[in-house]
């Protein structure tokens, strides 16, 4: 048995597989299946139900796992204590994100930390709300940036790096345009614009109503706050963003202030409250923090 297998096994699990484990891996996916096979005639049984559409772990790939990512995480952290006592910091970290509003630079955030360790290898990967915090909780993410309600996610320590006011926005021409503002019962009568459930803006949202007694009728959702201004300027609905989406599209929406109560969408860093993190994951950690603001 070697450690390449069970990197590989390990892999295609998470990829739920071959073709996007070998992606991950940037081997070809013939390689990962004969390396899969081998490992299967070692254990003398499956690891994995190649019968349907997605790769499932049978009950014997199941139990195999956590034995399997415990023996590379050993591998990893043993190559880390050698790096921490000679002084080089290697290893490989992941960041994941729902959204990267320009106003934190993301880019120059990571790009820093490249320049002060080469030799620590960067992934930025853009995901959903549910899932960027079962993998950080996980450890399969070292750091998230997501939106958050008034709580922090459970196992999870927060650092909220934006946190301004949400606005209202409508197409040049709704019946609106003109009003400086709308209370909160007001918007929640109109056809809204928003994001998804598992976003901070929509929990903001959310809790607002539900303090105020007032049902939201959210007609269209989109992933990105770009694009709910492109369907409010079409003229289909009224749309909840944060003051920093509308910037660019001023000359074909007219925003309104939210009032009575006015909300607030936050983002924030995120990372696994318990648990060990290797060095690059703790000096990846602590550079975001110290790079971004910190509102709390």
């Amino acid at each position: 048995m070697e450690l390449r297998q069970l990197e590989y096994f390990v892999a295609v699990t998470e990829e739920s597989g071959f073709t996007r484990a070998a992606a991950r891996l940037h081997v070809a996916q013939p390689g990962v299946s004969a390396q899969i096979r081998q490992l299967e005639r070692e254990l003398g049984q499956p690891l994995f139900d190649r019968s349907a559409r997605q790769v499932r772990l049978t009950e014997v790939g199941k139990a195999v796992l956590p034995y399997a990512r415990a023996a590379l995480a050993a591998v990893a952290a043993t190559r880390l204590v050698v790096d921490e006592i000679t002084g080089l910091l290697r290893g490989h970290v992941v960041m994941g994100a729902v959204s990267a509003p320009s106003v934190l630079d993301l880019p120059g955030l990571l790009a820093e930390f490249h320049e002060r360790h080469p030799a620590v290898e960067i992934s930025l990967r853009e995901t959903d709300p549910e899932s960027l915090i079962e993998a950080v909780r996980a450890g399969r993410m070292d750091l998230g940036l997501m939106g958050i309600g008034s709580s922090v996610p459970a196992g999870l320590d927060a650092q909220v790096v934006l946190d301004q006011a949400l606005v209202a926005a409508v197409g040049l021409g709704h019946d609106l345009v003109g009003e400086p503002a709308i209370t909160l019962s007001e918007l929640a009568d109109r056809a809204l614009i928003c994001l998804p459930h598992g976003t901070g803006l929509r929990a903001a949202l959310d809790e607002a109503c539900a303090a105020a007694g007032v049902t939201a009728h959210v007609a269209f959702e989109a992933s990105e706050p770009y694009v709910l201004g492109q369907l409010a300027a079409k003229g289909l609905g009224l749309a909840v963003l944060p003051e920093s989406a509308v910037a660019a599209a001023r000359d074909e929406l007219h925003v309104l202030e939210i009032t009575e109560p006015g909300m607030r969408g936050r983002m924030a860093l995120v990372w696994r409250s318990t648990g060990s993190s290797g060095p690059a994951a703790r000096a990846f950690i602590d550079h975001a923090r110290r790079r971004l603001p910190d509102f709390d």
